[in-house]
């Protein structure tokens, strides 16, 4: 398989220490040895070697640039071609400069994600490893990492391809009976189908087991927090923040508007929304404020409820609690360092079972017990697993699920006593659709579409 020399900036954009051009390619070493000037010439260098130097503009006769220069040949290459690093300044100028010089002189900017596309094609990962590459760079706690690298170095690609080994050795027993029916029986190929299927359908149960767990540490949860103005709501985001992101000050309704922050929990990633607080008002702006909270409550993973314990419930914190009901929340009396005035037996029967938490946010009390709560909620065994392979992407999910579907109806089939042949005909689906997961079914459309996703240079 043969493609054009690409070329890309792998570096986010921005000052910094350095930045880095990449090329991939069959003219990747000639292209940047045409603009290179140091002790030797770049296509001549052994591969994996790092070269000091300048790179010439041929047409002007200038230097662009101080550079160190890798050359990684073909194939023990991420693409398995010719790749070239150029590493120069950080900075938008000098790399967009040392970008421009290589495009000119034959190389084509690469679209999004098609370094990590060219792995893939070029059989160096399968379909989701080149996901978990790409749930690596977005990872925001180091157990979303964890997983995502398992995943990069193949796990679930193991996991799926052992299952489709024991699929297609029942398809291949099928085929044995079809054509030699006289060296073994249908009434045995069915049973030994059952028995196959019955432990792929087992795996792939265990596999959907972790899903919830996945998707909560690939996307993190979206949790709101909800109250009453002036309870102390933004003192618990910049709390589980540490750091001042939202205006605290004693007069109510100071936020008027949705902020929004990531923070790690534990192992949980939490994408903190802190809402205006929830009240009738006539301010035009802090009506539209506290519009936007209610919409936010109806799409969060998790609410946390700020009340304030140094006043009596009110008839607006009845109602918030009247409102997160059927929801996941955790429920904050913020202000304990004041005189208690809360009904905390009335606070008990309205939260129906959920965690409450005793906390004076301006102390930095409770906040521990807040973690804790969160991360038992989501995770009854905790976060921290012997086996990180955590099924946590929606794609994987949809095919495991039609895997399964699948594999029922075969049991079905064979229950009923239809003949083998027939049954084959779901387990081999079963395999196709497992297949997509690493690739080896898929639509050129599908790859497009997911390789789209990534950011330009990777």
């Amino acid at each position: 398989m043969e493609f054009d020399t690409i070329a890309a900036i792998s570096t986010p954009s921005g000052e910094g220490a350095i930045a880095i051009v990449r090329l991939s390619g069959e003219d990747a070493l000639s292209i940047a040895d045409k603009l290179y000037k140091g002790k030797s010439r770049l296509i001549e260098a052994q591969t994996h070697t790092i070269h000091y130097g300048h790179l010439f503009d041929p047409k002007i006769e200038e230097a662009v640039e101080e550079v160190m220069v890798s050359v990684l040949r073909a194939p023990k290459t991420f693409t398995r071609e010719d790749v070239v690093e150029i590493n120069c300044h950080g900075g938008l100028v000098s790399v967009n400069k040392v970008l421009d010089l290589v495009l000119s002189y034959g190389a084509r900017l690469a679209e999004p994600g098609e370094f990590t596309k060219r792995a893939f094609l070029n059989g160096r990962i399968d379909l989701s490893q080149a996901e978990g590459v790409m749930d690596l760079i977005r990872a925001k706690t180091d157990r979303a990492m964890n997983v995502a690298l398992k995943q990069v170095n193949g796990r679930l690609s193991d996991k799926v391809r052992r299952l489709r080994q024991k699929l297609l050795e029942t398809v291949a027993n099928v085929e044995v009976n079809i054509d030699y029916p006289e060296y073994d029986a249908e009434s045995v190929t069915l049973e030994r189908l059952k028995e196959h299927a019955v432990e792929v359908r087992d795996e792939i149960d265990q596999l959907l087991a972790t899903a919830k767990q996945g998707k909560i540490l690939r996307e993190g949860l979206a949790t709101a927090i909800i109250g009453r103005p002036n309870v102390g709501k933004s003192s618990l985001m910049n709390s589980l923040v540490h750091e001042n992101k939202a205006i605290v000050t004693d007069v109510p309704g100071t936020t008027r508007d949705v902020l929004e922050e990531y923070v790690n929990v534990r192992g949980v990633p939490l994408r903190l929304i802190d809402t205006a607080g929830i009240r009738e008002t006539e301010d035009i702006v802090e009506k539209i404020g506290v519009e936007r909270s209610r919409q936010v409550l109806t799409e969060a993973d998790l609410i946390l409820l700020v009340i304030n314990s140094a006043e009596d419930l009110t008839e607006e914190d009845k109602a918030l609690f009247q409102a997160i009901q059927g929801l996941n929340a955790v429920v904050i009396m913020n202000k304990t360092d004041l005189d208690k005035k809360i009904d905390v037996e009335k606070v008990r029967e309205l939260a129906s079972g959920r965690p409450i938490i005793a906390a004076s946010l301006l102390k930095d009390e409770g906040i521990e017990e807040l973690e804790q709560a969160i991360s038992r909620m989501f995770f009854e065994e905790g976060v921290e697993t012997a086996d990180l392979s955590y099924i946590s992407n929606a794609r994987h999910i949809g095919l495991l699920n039609q895997a399964k579907r699948s594999i029922d109806e075969a049991l079905e089939a064979a229950d009923l006593e239809v003949p083998v042949d027939m049954v084959q005909i779901d387990i081999t689906r079963a395999w196709e659709q497992l297949g997509e997961i690493v690739g080896d079914n898929v639509h050129d459309s599908l790859i497009d579409q997911l390789f789209s996703q990534f950011c330009l240079g990777k």
